[in-house]
């Protein structure tokens, strides 16, 4: 990983602030994205997160969904936005990202910000013995940190994840989506686990709580 862009798996980015926004239409509608230096894909929205929000499944009814390490926000607020009955939980462990969602929760849904929650803390901590569990969690995973890391978290996800809930989640082929894939196959049924589209290197994910 190159050390200059390990800073945004942290708590607190070391290096100096630069500003910057970012447009960009997602699913037809337009949103401006305020972010900064020392958080992940800061000069326009990453590929894999674009390609995850214009093809996941929003429910329209009145849900309770996570955008987990939320990063700038970007997946949480379309999803505040795409489902205006459901309230959106959104977490990161780094404090510059989350200073950069609840501003961009402000900008683009400045009337939806009482059913948007912004929590600090690595992967489920926020939710640990808070008794909150999620319809949908949505995520791009920093897999850079490891592929068994972030399978760690299907281990955790019956305590966070109701019954026939859902878990989308987009990686890269490169970085290793077709392991993921057969690991996760070899781990639950075939049936838990859909490809929802391949799209220009990445694919998305949906495991279904069995």
């Amino acid at each position: 990983m190159d050390k200059k862009e390990d800073h945004y798996f942290n708590e607190y980015s070391n290096s100096s602030v630069k500003f910057y926004s970012v447009s960009v239409s997602l699913r037809r509608h337009l949103y401006i994205f305020k972010t900064a230096s020392g958080i992940f894909s800061y000069k326009k929205l990453d590929l894999g997160t674009k390609v995850l929000i214009e093809n996941m499944f929003i429910p329209k009814s009145k849900q309770i969904l996570l955008d987990l390490g939320c990063g700038y926000g970007a997946i949480g607020i379309v999803l505040a936005y795409e489902s205006p009955k459901s309230k959106i939980y959104l977490a990161d462990i780094n404090r510059r990202a989350l200073w950069c969602a609840k501003q961009n929760v402000q900008f683009n849904l400045p009337q939806e910000k009482g059913r948007i929650k912004i929590l600090f803390g690595k992967d489920f901590e926020p939710f640990k013995n808070k008794g909150i569990q999620f319809d949908g969690i949505y995520m791009n995973p920093p897999v850079r940190l490891g592929r068994k890391q972030f399978l760690k978290l299907f281990e955790d996800l019956p305590h966070f994840l109701k019954k026939k809930g859902n878990f989308q989640f987009v990686l890269r082929k490169k970085m290793g989506s077709e392991y993921v894939y057969n690991y996760l196959k070899e781990a639950f049924s075939e049936q838990q686990i859909k490809i929802i589209c391949k799209r220009s290197g990445y694919w998305v994910f949906n495991y279904i709580q069995d």
